[in-house]
């Protein structure tokens, strides 16, 4: 029975009982498929410098993977070793933080009161409370902090692991994808495999590249600004930016309430105008120029997998499921029948602007499954 002659209801009713069951299995398997595709994403990445070491030094594939994963492991270590010196610091000046943000409160609560002459104590008192307990529970701080520890030096492993396997098997798993379909579908198969590989990588150094240059903007702006641990907020900015709309709205709310505590609240109106114009600034210039339209993905199904994802795989699944919606975009742009779905997940394209045909010789196509 060929599937594109069914009707449309029948279609649309086993493709909806297809992705329940296709949640259910990836929220069965969080624990193996989040590090898996982690590992397959960085795999894209270092395929350009595995490649590059095998055939212009003449590494063999098991050295080439070792000095991958050693680059790997040292820019973790260095991100790690950052935040975990830059949160240390941080835990050392909660007392200074909420003896601060105590006097900058009442300050305020009294400058409301004197100037719209509105009776507000009993209100600002719980605020007031609120606040003091979120400042002075070090202890839940600590105990949830060494519970994300915990969980995540074993996702660490099951992902160095996977990424040293993909990136050393990859030609294996190549060939079984292809050889899967039958002989007169190979070539098509192998097509398609080869410009999600490209695209993919390019993708993932886009998205890179736009956490690298949102961090250095925001730790401008805050530096400017005079808010402390910048350069903690600036890095954490860029990487919540992964997550579109939300990751943005949780930076801000962080740098907001540090600037509260730090310097005074008008500080905060000018933070949040900061953000808003690096927020521009991304959406306009850096995520078209370095990230890419071609697998831009539209505010409704990136909100859906933000929610899908974290419902999923937690936080985990809110800064991957952009990059697999991608993925599946590019596919389905590819694949006879599946193009409409495609274009539903991405942006509407203008009626006078070109598109662009990425045609793959066969050489280019060697070279990249090698």
């Amino acid at each position: 029975m060929n599937f594109l002659r069914l009707p449309f209801l029948v279609k649309l009713t086993l493709v909806v009982v297809s992705i329940i069951g296709l949640g259910y299995l990836l929220a069965l398997g969080e624990s193996i498929l989040a590090p898996f595709f982690l590992a397959f994403l960085m795999a894209m990445l270092f395929l350009p410098f595995a490649n590059f070491l095998e055939r212009k030094l003449k590494f063999p594939r098991s050295l080439s993977t070792i000095f991958s994963v050693m680059i790997l492991l040292i820019v973790l270590t260095g991100l790690i070793f950052f935040f975990g010196s830059q949160i240390s610091s941080f835990s050392k000046d909660i007392p200074q933080l909420s003896e601060q943000a105590n006097h900058v409160f009442h300050d305020l609560q009294r400058w409301v009161s004197k100037t719209f002459n509105v009776k507000i104590d009993e209100q600002f008192a719980y605020l007031d409370e609120g606040l003091k307990k979120l400042l002075s529970s070090t202890g839940i701080i600590l105990g949830f902090t060494f519970g994300i520890f915990s969980t995540g030096l074993g996702f660490l492993a099951f992902f160095i692991l996977f990424f040293i396997f993909i990136l050393n098997y990859r030609r294996i798993l190549n060939n079984f994808i292809v050889n899967v379909f039958t002989e007169k579908h190979k070539s098509s198969v192998q097509e398609v495999v080869s410009e999600v590989r490209i695209m993919t990588k390019r993708y993932i150094t886009g998205l890179c590249l736009q956490v690298i240059i949102v961090s250095f903007l925001t730790t401008i702006v805050l530096t400017i600004l005079g808010v402390k641990y910048a350069i903690l907020l600036g890095v954490l900015t860029g990487l919540l930016n992964v997550i579109p709309y939300i990751g943005v709205l949780i930076s801000l709310l962080i740098s907001c309430f540090i600037a509260f505590a730090t310097t005074t609240p008008f500080t905060c109106i000018y933070v949040a105008i900061g953000y808003v114009i690096v927020h521009i600034i991304d959406g306009n210039i850096i995520l078209p120029f370095v990230v890419g339209s071609k697998v831009k993905i539209n505010a409704l199904f990136s909100f859906i997998g933000i929610l899908v994802g974290e419902h999923l795989w937690g936080i985990a699944g809110m800064f991957l499921c952009i990059p697999a919606i991608a993925i599946i975009k590019i596919i389905f742009e590819r694949v006879e029948g599946l193009k409409p779905w495609g274009k539903l997940l991405g942006e509407e394209e203008k009626i006078n602007k070109k598109k662009k045909t990425y045609k793959i010789s066969k050489n280019i196509t060697l070279k990249e499954m090698d």
